[in-house]
């Protein structure tokens, strides 16, 4: 046996949750799959998996050769990507994180876009508002919004967003509009968890930076809740722009306290330090910078 099949097939076990899938995703049958997993073990001297006949689970050893199996295979097809891309062609399978509405809303530059100009390339987009762990879980690259929070990642600014402070016309003829950030002590706040600070906000006070209790009793940790929240008038809401511009064009959101901005948020895209960056890798990240940037202070069209 190859051991490369070996480590391709313990990866794919991994990634698919069985032996059966993982066949199917590498078009061989299972029992070739379990062979390939079984000789690889011989071979390592180590038990990789945990088998039961109801589940699978990494063993403490399998979890440490799981990450030099992915930088492994990784090697192995950035050399052919290296390879086609000095032919003039982008290859490889991409796997990609971003939070659940910003992917949700930009899924068609995300991937669409991308691989329509790249017949070489497909695209997993994952969404989640979860911490990923780019190098345990084999992941290429990682959006995010806002600070950056692990600093062993490469960061790129592809673009940027502002938040926002908006309530829906009925809660705000219920309780009145805040004319100065101070007055949102005396409002319902409904609070995102995902924030880098929840419980305050930042704005531009008389030209400093001036950071405001945000006092409230809803935290969710998703901005389509807070959102959702927002428009049954549960409260007001400070979201990124991307999320509410619609709802603020059509009348079901009002924005609040324009002559006070927000800051900034800087959409970043995160990848590994490696000595050698994958061309699929820079050409999509340009594809981002340039398609992304545009877009994000248009509102975007009806939901089909």
């Amino acid at each position: 046996m190859d051991r490369l099949d070996g480590i391709r097939s313990f990866v794919a076990v991994v990634d698919s949750g069985s032996f059966t899938r993982a066949g199917k995703r590498l078009g061989i049958s299972n029992k070739l799959i379990s062979k390939y997993v079984a000789a690889l073990e011989r071979q390592q001297g180590i038990t990789l998996l945990n088998r039961t006949t109801r589940s699978l689970s990494l063993t403490p050893a399998g979890e440490r050769f799981l990450l030099a199996a992915r930088r492994v295979l990784s090697a192995v097809e950035e050399l052919d990507a290296q390879a086609r891309a000095d032919e003039g062609m982008l290859t490889g399978r991409m796997l990609i994180t971003a939070p659940v509405s910003f992917g949700e809303m930009f899924a068609p530059i995300l991937t669409r876009d991308f691989i329509e100009a790249n017949s070489g390339i497909s695209i997993d987009l994952r969404l989640t508002d979860r911490y990923v762990d780019l190098a345990a879980e084999g992941f290429d690259l990682a959006l995010r919004i806002g600070v950056l929070a692990d600093s062993s990642l490469i960061g790129r600014r592809i673009g940027r967003t502002e938040s926002l402070v908006v309530g829906s016309p009925a809660y705000l003829a219920a309780r009145g509009r805040p004319r100065h950030p101070d007055d949102l002590r005396e409002h319902v706040n409904i609070r995102d968890s995902n924030a880098a600070s929840a419980h305050r906000a930042t704005f531009v006070i008389e030209g400093k930076a001036v950071s405001v209790p945000l006092p409230g009793r809803i935290t969710v940790n998703s901005p389509q809740a807070v959102r959702r929240l927002a428009l049954e008038g549960s409260g007001i809401a400070i979201i990124p722009r991307f999320v509410v511009d619609r709802d603020i064009a059509e009348g079901r959101l009002e924005r609040l306290l324009e002559g006070f901005p927000g800051p900034q948020l800087d959409i970043q895209a995160l990848y590994l330090p490696q000595p050698f960056i994958p061309p699929r890798l820079t050409a999509y990240l340009e594809h981002l910078r340039k398609n992304l940037s545009p877009t994000l202070g248009k509102v975007p069209p009806p939901d089909s």
